[in-house]
């Protein structure tokens, strides 16, 4: 496919005067232990920003708690400042999180927001954070409403641009909101594998004019043409090992390189990567405004590219949803296996914030 034309990847509005890219810049897979196999070169991902923010995917998604990645892109921010790239530091949108540790979910004060949120102020070399997405581990620890409130009192201090959710269900986030905190968005898991949005949340959202932002889209890559035909995956990264857990729950071995299959056959009538097919997909469900794809490297930057070059026919998204109807869903609302399945709750890193409370 010929990208000489391309113009841009689509933008969304998640808020009045704020837009971002529809394809966000993921870089959890740049934090310390997440890869499995090799190391990350961390001079071709600087190449990969440059190249991705000079044809318009100017967000970034990372967080307080992906240990070096806040610092990482702090650093390409002071680039950005002494006048490298193709755009001003003032043109890209870094969105990043707020994860209190489950250990301390009990004594998380004012004090101790500020001050993480702070933190993330002087990683990042920003005077005001674009987006911050908050996260709770445990809903029967009190806390979670009035912590949101004391980020929105940050918010009224100019630290906090917008406010946003991370791994929240319908029903706590409706909480924050009823308590008027204005949340923008929502981030949370959804693939093809993973549908559970479909069970509250995405209804909710929509019609609280809340925008969807969706990771593992592509299932930590399993969603790509390298693995048809494959017996059995051996994890490369820690987001494999996790989304590994839902496909067996979901479709199954089986019906994964049947749906490999399906989605290599639709792609060919694009000139795509069943990739590029399982990312549209998704940026086509209700209530979804971007979908977060991670760099690791700069040899999939035309891959974003390629997304924003065709569209699926009607009767390309209903051969997929028929196909995902012959599947079980996994149960409940977001994350909810996360907090109460001893299997999927086993894997997740819980206290990693204040093992950098001495970072600056």
């Amino acid at each position: 496919m010929d990208l000489d034309s391309f113009e841009g990847p689509e933008r969304v509005e998640l808020a009045p005067g704020y837009t971002v890219s529809r394809v966000i810049n993921g870089c959890w897979q740049l934090s310390e232990g997440h890869s499995l196999t090799s190391p990350i070169d961390f001079d071709d991902v600087t190449r990969a920003f440059f190249e991705l923010t000079e044809r318009g995917f100017t967000t970034f998604d990372c967080g307080d708690i992906y240990t070096g990645v806040e610092e990482f892109l702090g650093t390409f921010v002071e680039k950005l400042k002494a006048g490298q790239g193709a755009v001003s530091a003032d043109e890209i949108q870094i969105h990043t999180k707020y994860v209190p540790d489950l250990d301390i979910l009990a004594d998380v004060d004012f004090a101790h927001t500020e001050a993480i949120i702070d933190r993330s102020l002087r990683r990042l070399h920003r005077d005001t954070l674009d987006l911050v997405q908050f996260h709770w581990w445990d809903y029967d620890v009190p806390g979670y409403v009035e912590t949101a409130l004391d980020l929105a009192e940050l918010q009224r201090r100019g630290k906090i641009r917008n406010i946003g959710v991370t791994n929240f269900d319908a029903s706590h986030l409706k909480e924050i909101v009823d308590a008027g905190v204005n949340v923008v968005s929502c981030q949370s898991q959804y693939s093809m594998f993973d549908r559970r949005p479909e069970n509250g949340l995405s209804a909710y959202c929509e019609g609280a004019g809340i925008s969807h932002v969706c990771y593992g889209t592509l299932a930590g890559g399993l969603l790509g043409s390298k693995w048809r035909g494959i017996k059995r995956a051996v994890p490369e990264t820690r987001s494999q090992v996790k989304y590994l857990q839902v496909l067996e729950d979901s479709v199954g071995w089986e019906g994964y390189q049947k749906l490999l299959a399906l989605l290599t056959e639709i792609a060919g009538h694009y000139g795509v990567q069943p990739s590029h097919i399982a990312t549209k997909y998704i940026l086509g469900q209700p209530s979804v405004a971007c979908a977060i794809i991670g760099v690791r490297n700069s040899r999939h930057v035309d891959d974003n590219c390629m997304i924003f070059e065709f569209e699926l026919t009607a009767e390309d998204e209903a051969a997929i949803t028929a196909f995902l109807n012959e599947y079980p869903r996994l149960e409940g609302d977001c994350y909810t296996l996360e907090r109460t399945s001893p299997r999927y709750r086993g894997i997740i890193h819980m206290n990693v914030n204040e093992e950098e409370q001495g970072e600056k």
